[in-house]
């Protein structure tokens, strides 16, 4: 949709949480690159002080979203401060087979991926005989087979005692055949080893999903974690096998894979910009950490607006089909509780007429109501009584 008006339309249902401040975990067996990649994150880190009402635990980073046109916002206002949108990324423990079960750290590696809303799910494909493999072997394949088969088997104890639950009970509280049913769909999905997120879900069916928290409902980023010289060839007799895996197992709904080498980033994260930018020349290669920041926001359906003037531009997330009144209130409460409209330029259409007063000589800037849905990179003004 480019045109304003075009997100006059009713919000879509989305499976998770109904929060704009939602998080991605890191996810993988031991020994994968899993908490090297999140102590990149963490060296990247955005300042506290940019961020309203932030405390970071030490297994939280959050980190700036890469985004052109903000850029090119701020080199246009030349505003006082810049705050970009911004990513919350959690490490989380490495599972092992069994964890269904409680084997290993199995219980809190399941209630932290409970937590977050989408999952960066690491695999190993570097040989170092240095960094042992908690299986022995390097075998990609394998590793997302246990994954699966873990998130699978906890997600279908959990929606099989939620229907035996529910059974007991249902001849006096008729009123819940409807959420029954549902969690029944969930166990003969899960039974026949389908992730949940992969359903054909009813706009009146996802309220109950989401009740459940269920692991496999969660969108997945495959990250590919290759040695520098494999990675810069990009070359490895696994990846082809890692691409069939994923498009079999996400025929529903494709899901991305990115080859990225850890401990590349890691170095070039120590080293100044000029000293990283003549390595990755000298390499010719480059960085793949914008790529996976970008790339997990808009995985768990997050987008952002714009707010814009010389005292700020700033990047404001929402979730996508957020309507105005809801962008509104990220900026502040009483904007959401009092609003009366939303004043909306397009990104491209400021870009291309140079000014707000231009855009409203083109018919460029539009006042939208309650109904409006937020698009990705819209520059919003907001009216509103207190």
């Amino acid at each position: 949709m480019s045109k304003a008006g075009a997100a006059d339309a009713p919000a879509r249902p989305l499976l998770g949480r109904p929060s704009n401040h939602l998080q991605i975990g890191i996810v993988g067996l031991p020994n994968v690159g899993k908490s090297t990649l999140f102590n990149v994150l963490t060296k990247m880190s955005v300042p506290a002080e940019n961020y309203p009402f932030c405390t970071i635990e030490p297994n939280l980073s959050r980190v700036a979203v890469p985004d052109e046109r903000f850029d090119w916002l701020c080199q246009q206002f030349k505003p006082k401060s810049e705050v970009a949108a911004q990513l919350q990324i959690t490490d989380i423990a490495g599972l092992i087979r069994g964890a269904h079960k409680g084997e290993g750290l199995g219980n809190a590696f399941l209630s932290h991926i409970r937590a977050v809303d989408g999952i960066f799910q690491v695999v190993r494909i570097f040989e170092d005989s240095e960094v042992t493999h908690v299986m022995d072997s390097i075998d990609p394949i394998r590793d997302l087979e246990i994954i699966n088969e873990e998130l699978v088997l906890k997600d279908l104890a959990t929606t099989t005692a939620e229907v035996e639950k529910l059974e007991k009970v249902i001849h006096r509280e008729k009123h819940r055949k409807n959420e029954l049913e549902v969690y029944k769909k969930c166990k003969d999905l899960l039974t026949a080893n389908k992730p949940i997120r992969f359903g054909d879900w009813k706009p009146s069916e996802v309220e109950y999903v989401n009740m459940l928290s269920l692991l496999t409902a969660k969108p997945v980023v495959y990250l590919v974690n290759m040695s520098e010289e494999d990675y810069v060839k990009k070359k490895n007799k696994w990846l082809v096998k890692i691409k069939q895996w994923v498009d079999e197992h996400t025929k529903e709904a494709p899901e991305i894979i990115i080859p990225i080498c850890v401990s590349l980033e890691a170095k070039l994260v120590e080293m100044g910009a000029y000293e990283a930018d003549a390595y990755l020349n000298q390499l010719k290669t480059t960085s793949s950490i914008n790529k996976v920041i970008k790339t997990g926001y808009h995985a768990i359906n997050l987008i952002h607006f714009f707010t814009c003037g010389t005292d700020e531009v700033r990047a404001w997330t929402v979730r996508k089909f957020s309507k105005a009144p809801v962008a509104a209130g990220v900026i502040h409460s009483d904007m959401q509780n009092g609003f009366i409209c939303a004043e909306v330029m397009k990104y491209v259409d400021f870009k291309e007429l140079g000014s707000e007063g231009a855009c409203r000589a083109n018919g460029k800037h539009h006042q939208k109501g309650k109904e409006y849905i937020v698009e990705d990179g819209d520059i919003l003004f907001f009216k509103f009584n207190v």
